[in-house]
């Protein structure tokens, strides 16, 4: 079941929440949400966000373990991007093969801090991205 939440809070921050379920094909519903709730973006920071978030969600789908659940934090020039899953492994890059192993290199690359915290029942991969030019902070 997925369920999704929003708060605003005095117009400053805004978070929004999604439980995602354990098909693969849930990405596309994940980036359809984030595209919804992230208006006044220019299209590069949209994409980068987009981008971003896929890979993060992606890597939940395919290495971790159910239950999963995104959140986007967004304040004035910055989207955070926090993806949980209920397995403990860390993420770790892999090398380059056919099959993947770009995923955190591409995270690493678009955004401007990301990292992970692991908890007793899982962990939690985030990823921040800052936008300086051109973002209509009013959704």
């Amino acid at each position: 079941m997925s369920t999704e939440q929003a708060a605003r809070t005095g117009g400053q921050v805004e978070s929004l929440t999604l439980d995602v379920g354990t098909d693969v094909t849930e990405s596309a519903r994940v980036r359809a949400w984030a595209r919804a709730g992230l208006t006044g973006l220019t299209e590069e920071a949209l994409a980068d966000t987009i981008l971003v978030l896929d890979e993060l969600v992606s890597n939940a789908l395919r290495h971790g373990k159910g239950p999963r659940r995104v959140w986007l934090t967004r304040s004035p020039g910055r989207v955070r991007i926090d993806v949980d899953d209920a397995d403990r492994t860390p993420a770790a890059p892999r090398p380059p093969s056919e099959d993947g192993g770009r995923g955190l290199t591409l995270i690493d690359a678009c955004s401007s801090a990301w990292g992970q915290e692991v908890r007793d029942n899982g962990k939690t991969v985030w990823a921040e991205l800052t936008y300086s030019e051109g973002v209509s902070e009013s959704a």
